[in-house]
């Protein structure tokens, strides 16, 4: 059987959090942000069941699923507030709804 080193599984986390850090700092479309924190979410948790895996504990698994659920609820909680946001500005750019409030607040 194919055994793949730790490191190599470690820096593959890294580099999808790296892509999702790079997703949420580029992109300014509300949906993608949130997409790019799910990204970083999933690379988290896979840095748990690596490390599970390579002590040979269920403890990495066990934080995957809480790690699934809280992400889980924050998409809920995130598409509820785009949702919102959209129908009151019509844009889902993160930037364009800031430079609207600032006009309002005026």
């Amino acid at each position: 059987m194919l055994t793949i080193p730790i490191e190599t599984q470690i820096l593959f986390a890294g580099i999808l959090f790296f892509l999702g850090l790079i997703g949420l700092l580029v992109r300014r479309n509300m949906i993608f942000m949130l997409m790019s924190i799910e990204i970083m979410l999933n690379s988290a948790g896979l840095v748990f069941i690596i490390a599970g895996n390579h002590w040979k504990q269920p403890d990495g698994q066990v934080m995957f699923i809480f790690i699934l659920t809280v992400a889980a609820v924050e998409v809920a909680i995130g598409l509820a507030l785009i949702l919102q946001v959209y129908h009151h500005y019509k844009t889902l750019d993160a930037d364009a709804v800031n430079k609207l409030r600032d006009q309002n607040s005026k």
